[in-house]
């Protein structure tokens, strides 16, 4: 597996466009790196930038940005609602794949070694790159932001790690390090009071606020401490702060763990305290980019609280939890250009499930060899599987059968899984041909060569045939679901669930024809037969099973006549 690291740099300039776009420039000049994200905003006059790469290519695009900033940016005449303490104020190292968080953070320090070096501006270590205890938090680090810096910087306990341990008034000082994924998160108050957005955060924010009494007196324990009172909600950080540019007051919210408090229990969470507090939330508004799974987990869970079947589409569950959010009372909310796996996606590997039906049937009407019978025995299983997924569905929601519907939004859910990856398949069963194609395609003059040439269309063939089982598989599978549906679900729709049978059989059977004959192709002899046998005896239980399925659903037909 590739490695691959994601670094969310912050510079302190949202307003000027123009330098921006400069610094975004010097990102995109490194080979091996592509540029996710740019998420400028006025009023904190910060922008957000997201990129990802190869190790080594990410530090190279991240040392360019953070020199282009410092000789674009003055700090000397920066005001913003965000802290900062420099032109480039935070440059974090995100683990994305095939690298470990210890390996992230070698490269953070390789970089942060770099810009202290050469650059000469003052680079503290955070998070994962910081050994230090004491100042591994980055709010501990920016804490007197950049007008306390003169000071800050000339004690030795705030030496910085790399670089002259003098502040630099022109680019001020940078923050570096390897952290966790996070989601920069803002909620929208009816209120113009930072004070009160500031009383909601400080209820929400795992530090939470200090005790006070009466006369707004900290309140101290035996040994002199003072008392804190703690956040109601663990990995979060918050501050409340005044948005002139929308006119309203918002929670400004750091979600630094989405596995402990996902953004839809931040956003309840919020609203229950905003409303004992008086005020109402409106909406709220994401900075930067946020996994799949967060939106869908969202999704699921603003549906489980209508007591609606979750098993929908994952463009539905993104369409639910952006409405639920309110992700786009601000501005337009783009899943395609704010959800990281959409940006990384590569469009020439869902070539055929991104046409639509009349196109699709063109291509496959056309003198080309792909897609061919595999693409089509994948499709048919998903159409299968969907008619089982509809019925369950509309089980869950007939007047009625309203205490059952957790049943069916179960039945639902395996069926939406199913589909999403046989629609997988019907794409990668061509990539699969193809890669037999291009193995033909090789040199055959050296023995070497050929020795190669013979292998690559070998391992080829092999996956041209796992691709068509692993059809074969899911469409067996899927009848289960829609075994329940004809025997449990809504009478109106058996005839759907029947048809849903129908096409399952189709798909295992037209999978199998491409098992046999890729497998024929192939040396390794134990495997082309296990394979067989087992295509076989997936072949003999559909056949079974799709009969079993049409004898119910004939006879619920004939008991409605």
């Amino acid at each position: 597996m590739n490695q691959l690291i994601e670094c969310v740099p912050n510079f302190s300039e949202g307003n000027d466009l123009s330098i921006i776009k400069q610094i975004t420039d010097e990102i995109e000049k490194i080979e091996g790196v592509k540029l996710l994200n740019v998420d400028p905003g006025k009023a904190t006059n910060r922008t957000v930038v997201t990129f990802v790469g190869s190790p080594d290519a990410v530090v190279a695009a991240a040392f360019n940005a953070i020199k282009k900033a410092g000789e674009l940016i003055d700090m000397s005449k920066h005001k913003g609602e965000h802290p900062r303490m420099g032109a480039t104020d935070v440059c974090p190292f995100i683990p994305i794949s095939g690298i470990t968080m210890e390996e992230t953070a070698e490269y953070a320090k390789k970089l942060a070694k770099r810009v202290g070096e050469e650059l000469k501006i003052p680079v503290y270590l955070y998070e994962n790159a910081q050994k230090n205890t004491a100042r591994k938090n980055l709010s501990v680090i920016r804490a007197g932001e950049y007008e306390g810096f003169f000071k800050k910087i000339k004690q030795a306990e705030w030496k910085p790690d790399f670089g002259p341990a003098v502040f630099d008034a022109k680019r001020g000082a940078t923050v570096i390090g390897a952290r966790d994924f996070l989601v920069a998160y803002n909620i929208n108050l009816n209120t113009t009071s930072t004070r009160r957005a500031n009383a909601v955060a400080f209820d929400v924010r795992e530090a939470g606020r200090t005790k006070k009494d009466e006369k707004g007196k900290v309140v101290s324990d035996e040994k002199g401490n003072p008392i804190i009172i703690p956040g109601s909600l663990k990995s979060v950080k918050a501050i409340g702060w005044y948005i002139d540019e929308y006119g309203i007051a918002q929670i400004s919210i750091n979600l630094t763990n989405i596995n402990i408090t996902p953004v839809h229990i931040a956003f309840d969470e919020v609203c229950r305290k905003a409303t004992e507090r008086g005020m109402r939330v409106t909406g709220s508004e994401l900075v930067g980019l946020i996994p799949l799974n967060a939106l869908l987990n969202a999704g699921k869970y603003f549906l489980k609280k209508q007591k609606r079947s979750v098993g929908v589409s994952e463009k539905e569950l993104i369409k639910i939890a952006v409405k639920s959010l309110g992700l786009d009372e601000l501005a337009p909310f783009k899943p395609e250009e704010r959800v990281i796996e959409y940006l990384l996606k590569d469009p020439s590997k869902a070539k055929l499930i991104r046409m639509n039906l009349a196109d699709f049937a063109d291509e496959t009407a056309s003198e080309s060899p792909a897609p061919g019978g595999g693409s089509i025995s994948a499709y048919v299983g998903a159409l299968g599987v969907s008619l089982g997924t509809m019925v369950a569905n509309l089980s869950s929601h007939k007047p009625g059968w309203d205490a059952r519907w957790e049943e069916f939004s179960n039945w639902a859910e395996k069926g939406q899984k199913i589909k999403d990856e046989l629609l997988k398949l019907v794409d990668e069963d061509t990539n699969a041909f193809n890669k037999i194609m291009a193995a033909f395609s090789l040199p055959k003059v050296t023995d070497e060569e050929k020795k190669l040439r013979t292998q690559a269309i070998q391992d080829a063939t092999k996956y041209a045939t796992e691709v068509p089982f692993k059809v074969m598989q899911l469409s067996y599978s899927s009848l289960e679901i829609i075994k329940a549906m004809a025997e449990t679900g809504n009478p109106n729709s058996v005839s759907d669930a029947g048809v849903g049978a129908l096409c399952a059989r189709t798909a295992v059977m037209g999978a199998f024809l491409n098992v046999k004959i890729n497998a024929a192709g192939l040396s390794d002899r134990r495997f082309a037969a296990n394979i067989i046998r087992k295509g076989k005896n997936i072949e003999e239980k559909t056949k079974k099973l799709e009969a079993a399925i049409l004898r119910t659903v004939e006879k619920k037909i004939s008991n409605n006549k």
